[in-house]
């Protein structure tokens, strides 16, 4: 299944903000998949087109602190969306934002980013009812307990799975991310839950690892606390992503299997992406490719459930990515003579 809902755009130019987030990137990796005769002509037994699930604060609570979620429903919104997408820095100036290019209220930004985060729920039951979803959104990481974080103000995949949980419809879950930054939030949020077990392949210096481990305070950094399974990728390493990845699937496969799969399928890792923090990463669209296969198949062989989410990706060429890996699996799945792994 795919959830795509056209009408969920963050618009960030519409703010003033000047980050290289591309609404045109599901837009045009849906596109990628509607020019393929055979998907165009079975696209209503795999498309999901509205998202329909809601989130409350009660649903946030299970990964984020109350005085956190409080902000977040208050007029407080706005300064915690400044923090969260670094649109001052640290002399006090505008980065990469103009409020005078905004013609909305910046505070309304967090009704798509809630909307957005619903849609990671949604795409986790449909996982559940057929095997396998991939959601053009979600994947917001390094959400914290007490705060956002590199563009994430709320943490979709950890609130998705406690949401699920507490429904009853799951135990236990495996989040599998394959983002250019360290699933840091998640790690974090999930240190002390057995139900959840991580693992993270990413770039092993720059950010978040270049910050400090601890504030002025002597506090600790929780963007330090490790995956379960941690696969840093240093400088230099492209050419072993895909061989570092391999075995730390092999250490997943020591473990019980989990009701479902969370993968964090980001496509910043890929060598055109924009976004400077992502230059320690640049993996062709083949290597790309085998990453995503290499996830999917390992999911399949043991018949775990799969939810795919979008993830991190900025630029122009960002899009390419996800149709490359979702082609293949969507003609396999519904398809002449589909199967269903």
């Amino acid at each position: 299944m795919i959830l795509y809902d056209k009408t969920l755009a963050l618009e960030l130019p519409r703010f003033g903000i000047q980050i290289p987030i591309r609404d045109n990137k599901a837009e045009k990796g849906f596109r990628a998949l509607l020019e393929q005769k055979v998907l165009a002509g079975t696209k209503e037994k795999w498309h999901i087109d509205t998202i329909t699930e809601k989130l409350s604060k009660a649903d946030l609570l299970r990964a984020h602190a109350p005085e956190y979620v409080e902000r977040l429903f208050s007029d407080g919104v706005e300064n915690e969306i400044i923090k969260t997408f670094e649109l001052i820095d640290d002399k006090g100036k505008y980065h990469r934002y103009n409020p005078e290019d905004a013609d909305l209220a910046l505070s309304l930004l967090f009704d798509r980013i809630l909307k957005k985060a619903a849609g990671t729920a949604q795409c986790c039951r449909a996982a559940l009812e057929s095997g396998f979803c991939f959601y053009f959104g979600g994947g917001m990481h390094h959400a914290q307990y007490h705060h956002g974080k590199g563009f994430c103000m709320v943490n979709d995949i950890v609130i998705a799975i406690r949401k699920l949980q507490a429904e009853g419809l799951i135990r236990t879950a495996w989040v599998i991310d394959t983002d250019a930054h360290k699933g840091d939030g998640t790690a974090a949020l999930t240190a002390d839950d057995p139900s959840i077990i991580t693992l993270s392949i990413h770039m092993g210096a720059g950010w978040p690892l270049d910050e400090a481990r601890k504030d002025e305070a002597g506090k600790p950094n929780p963007s330090f606390i490790r995956s379960d399974i941690d696969i840093p990728v240093m400088p230099g390493e492209d050419h072993l992503y895909n061989e570092k990845l391999e075995k730390g699937l092999a250490g997943l496969e020591t473990r019980p299997n989990p009701d479902i799969a969370v993968v964090v399928m980001g496509a910043d890792a890929y060598e055109h992406d924009e976004l400077p923090s992502t230059d320690g990463l640049n993996l062709t669209l083949e290597e790309m490719g085998e990453r995503d296969r290499q996830v999917y198949d390992f999911l399949g062989r043991r018949e775990i459930p799969g939810a795919f989410l979008m993830a991190g990706g900025y630029g122009e060429r960002a899009w390419e990515v996800h149709p490359h890996f979702l082609i293949p699996v969507l003609t396999r799945r519904y398809g002449k003579g589909s199967e269903s792994f």
